[in-house]
C-alpha cells in the first residue's frame, strides 16, 4: 500500500509506502528536478511462522525509484528496529547506495551481542557506511538532512530534518498513539522526555513524519502530525507535561507491554544493516531464539538431565 504527499515549501518531494504487518512507513524523499533521493526506514517481510523473508514491501520501494528514474544515495536508518526486518541490504545491492545511521549503534550492537551471546558479532558500526552524530549534515546530491539525536526509546534514535520537514522514527508518533516504548536495553524515559522537549522547540508549523501509525480506534492511516499540535495534543507528552509524570507513565505503561513479536530475529539482522547471518555447512541460514529471556524463571519445562 503507497500513499504521495507531494511537499512544496521545501521543494521535494515525498512517497510514503505502509507495511501493514508491522506498521510501518517507509519514505522516499526527493528532488523532483535533481532526481536526487533517499530511503528512510525500508521494511524487508518475514514471515514468523515459517521462518521466511520476501520483498514484496521493498520491491515497491525500488521500483518507484527505478520507475521515476531516481538516484538513490542513501538508505537512513532511523534507529535499530526492533519490530521489523530492514530492507536496507537489499536497496545497497539493487542501487549501490550507502546506508546512515547513528553512531550510537555500536553501544547498541554490545549490548544486544552480549544479551544474544553473538561471538561473531562486530560491534564498531563497519556494517554502516556513515555513522552520525548530532547536528550532522547528510548532502544527498540536492538534499540536504541535519541529524537530531533522540535517544530514548533506544541509544540510537535520530531523527532527520529538512526544510520543514522532520522524520521522527520511534520517538514521536500520531498524536492519538504518542511516543515510543523505552523498555529496550539501554532504553530511557527520561531520555525520550529530554530529546521530545528539544524537538518541541522547533517552529511549531514543522511538519512531523512517524515511523510507525497503528491507526488507534480503527481510525484510518495518519502520517504526517506537526510540531505545534504534538505539543498541544499528543495523548502522552504534551510540551507541558512534567517529566516526572511522563516517566513515571512511560516507565508503567511499559511493563506491561508484551515485547515485538519479530524483537530477536530483528536485532539479529539490522545490528547488522539488514545483511542476513552467513549460511551454514548445510546452506541453510540460522537466526539465535533465546528460551525464557524476556521473562526469566527457573521453571524451564524440562529439567536438565
Amino acid at each position: 500500500i503507497f500513499f504521495r504527499s507531494v511537499i512544496s515549501l521545501s521543494m521535494v518531494n515525498l512517497e510514503t509506502f505502509f507495511e501493514k504487518v508491522t506498521s510501518t512507513l517507509t519514505y522516499v524523499l526527493y528532488d523532483p528536478d535533481t532526481k536526487d533521493c533517499v530511503v528512510i526506514d525500508p521494511v524487508l517481510d518475514f514471515d514468523a511462522a515459517s521462518f521466511q523473508t520476501s520483498t514484496d514491501s521493498i520491491e515497491k520501494v525500488a521500483n518507484f525509484v527505478e520507475n521515476k528514474g531516481l538516484k538513490l544515495h542513501y538508505v537512513i536508518e532511523t534507529h535499530v528496529h526492533a519490530d521489523h526486518l530492514t530492507g536496507a541490504a537489499f536497496l545497497k545491492q539493487r542501487f549501490g547506495c550507502k546506508s546512515i545511521i547513528s553512531k550510537a549503534v555500536c553501544g547498541v550492537q554490545e549490548t544486544f551481542a552480549k544479551l544474544l551471546d553473538l561471538t561473531d558479532q562486530k560491534c564498531d558500526g563497519t556494517q554502516f557506511d556513515v555513522l552520525v552524530s548530532d547536528g550532522d549534515e547528510v548532502q544527498a546530491g540536492a538534499l540536504n538532512l541535519t541529524a537530531i539525536a533522540t535517544p530514548g526509546h533506544t541509544p540510537a534514535c535520530t531523527c532527520f530534518k529538512i526544510g520543514d520537514m522532520l522524520f521522527t522514527g520511534d520517538a514521536l508518533f500520531m498524536p492519538d498513539f504518542g511516543t515510543g516504548r523505552c523498555d529496550f536495553p539501554a532504553g530511557s524515559a527520561d531520555d525520550l522526555y529530554t530529546s521530545l522537549q528539544k524537538l518541541y522547540q522547533l517552529p511549531e508549523g514543522t511538519r512531523c513524519f512517524v515511523g510507525h501509525d497503528y491507526c488507534p480506534g480503527g481510525r484510518e492511516l495518519k502520517w504526517e502530525t506537526t510540531i505545534g499540535e504534538s505539543k498541544r495534543e499528543n495523548k502522552q507528552l504534551k510540551a507541558d507535561t512534567p517529566r516526572d509524570e511522563f516517566v513515571k507513565w512511560r516507565t508503567e505503561r511499559d511493563a506491561g507491554l508484551a515485547p515485538p513479536k519479530l524483537l530477536f530475529q530483528s536485532l539479529q539482522v539490522n545490528l547488522n544493516n539488514g545483511y542476513l547471518p552467513p549460511k551454514h555447512a548445510n546452506g541453510t541460514r540460522y537466526l539465535i531464539m533465546p528460551l525464557n529471556m524476556v521473562k526469566s524463571t527457573d521453571d524451564a519445562g524440562v529439567p536438565e538431565p
